[in-house]
Formats: C-alpha cells, sequence, structure tokens
C-alpha cells in the first residue's frame, strides 16, 4: 500500500456554535485553528449543528437556524401572498347571471 495514498487521520474537537458543546473525533480534516480541551491541545473544526443541539437527538421542539434561512423563506413567500391578493383586488368583479332555462322540447 502506498503511504501517499491516504490523507493523515488525526483527532479534532469539534465545536458546535449553536450550544457550544464540545467532542474529540477522529478525522482528516486539516483545521488551522488550535485550542486546548481536558489538557491537550486540538486543532478545533466548528460546525452550526451537531448532535446536541438538533431536534431529532434532543427531543425538543426547538429548531436551529444558524444563517437566517427560515426568516428569509417567511418574508420571500409573505411578500409574494401580498402581491397576489392586491392582484386580486384590482381584478374587475363580473357580475354572476343567473343559468339560463333551456326550453323543454315536446314530441
Amino acid at each position: 500500500m502506498k503511504k501517499q495514498g491516504h490523507p493523515d487521520y488525526q483527532e479534532v474537537l469539534f465545536v458546535d456554535s449553536s450550544t457550544g458543546t464540545k467532542f474529540v473525533c477522529g478525522t482528516t480534516l486539516k483545521p488551522q485553528e488550535k485550542e486546548t480541551f481536558e489538557g491537550k491541545e486540538y486543532p478545533v473544526c466548528r460546525v452550526a449543528v451537531s448532535s446536541a443541539s438538533h431536534p431529532f437527538f434532543t427531543g425538543s421542539k426547538q429548531f436551529v437556524d444558524s444563517e437566517g434561512r427560515v426568516d428569509k423563506f417567511r418574508k420571500r413567500y409573505a411578500k409574494k401572498k401580498e402581491e397576489a391578493m392586491e392582484e386580486e383586488q384590482k381584478k374587475p368583479v363580473a357580475p354572476v347571471l343567473p343559468p339560463k332555462k333551456k326550453p323543454i322540447k315536446k314530441k
């Protein structure tokens, strides 16, 4: 097996940016930032969501939105809904006529 075929495997400190939870895991990532955790220095990788903050693992109904995606989505579709309602109000309303009666044919 070639020695250059695989990246270096090392322990990295992962930090959940939404809750501040820290855990060490082996990976091939090469982060530049370093931090001391439990008396040992590790390279640090920051993550937006981990098992400590994800609703599936925590069982809570909280939603983690680190980049404002939900707010952006709601604003965009609220604006479209308002525009559709304004267009609906601008349309002229046609009068509703009763249906015409057909003459009865005798044989």
